[in-house]
């Protein structure tokens, strides 16, 4: 149980490497750009996923002849 309360304070390490950094705000830290591309490609399946849906709202069933 002491593992989860007694924890290395790490903000220190971790403000130095944010602020070290050239990188864009959001792409600071180290896994941050883990978690941003995961986030862009949820986000572009969800585009083109919207999109497909889209042009069969538009274009309909096809009607038997």
């Amino acid at each position: 149980m002491t593992d989860l309360i007694n924890f290395p304070n790490r903000i220190v390490e971790k403000q130095k490497i944010a602020q070290a950094s050239p990188n864009l705000i959001h792409l600071k830290l180290p896994r941050s750009r883990l978690y941003f591309n995961t986030y862009l490609t949820a986000f572009g399946v969800g585009v083109v996923g919207l999109g497909y849906g889209l042009v069969h709202l538009i274009n309909g069933k096809p009607t038997a002849a």
